[in-house]
């Protein structure tokens, strides 16, 4: 399994989502599309594997992060655990090496500016319910770190634990608040 798979599976959220009267913003099918032209870049070529691969990783990366925060809100946490499930399958293959791992030549390694390594990562966009400082506190209360984009979204990093944790309290906190 492995990036097409994943966007297979955020494409199924997509149409369950939709099936429920939920309106995709324009800007997640977008990302959705340009992971899925990259996807179709690299398997055709074979050069600069590491940028396409962070670009594709990016993308999807965002629109989970997106979709599965509305699953949170419109689906049973039992579904949306499923979908988690699935979408972490889609990353790791049975030795436990990320498709990105697979898709780059050995010597490469997937890595964002400033992010260390080891290390997932999400970007979030403030919300009017959910400011800046809010976000910034609930980082910090899962023992992850942030950098403020010049585009005012916030890139949340650390261990996947800690992330699924984030999204989870960032699911909760959208849905009552």
């Amino acid at each position: 399994m492995g990036y097409n798979a994943r966007s297979q599976i955020l494409e199924t959220i997509i149409i369950a989502l939709r099936k429920k009267g939920v309106t995709i913003p324009e800007t997640v099918l977008g990302d959705l599309k340009a992971a899925r032209v990259l996807l179709k870049v690299m398997s055709a070529s074979q050069k600069d594997l590491g940028e396409t691969a962070q670009k594709i990783e990016e993308y999807l990366g965002s629109v989970e992060a997106y979709l599965i925060t509305e699953a949170q809100k419109n689906f049973a946490a039992e579904k949306v655990e499923e979908w988690l499930r699935l979408l972490e399958q889609a990353t790791i293959d049975e030795c436990g090496c990320t498709q990105v791992e697979l898709d780059k030549p050995k010597e490469e390694t997937r890595f964002m500016t400033g992010v260390p390594r080891d290390q997932k990562w999400i970007r979030i966009e403030p919300m009017p319910t959910l400011p800046l400082y809010k976000l910034e506190e609930l980082v910090t209360q899962t023992n992850l770190s942030f950098r403020e984009e010049p585009n005012g979204q916030l890139t949340v990093y650390g261990s996947p634990e800690n992330i699924k944790i984030f999204v989870k309290k960032l699911a909760a906190l959208t849905k009552t608040g």
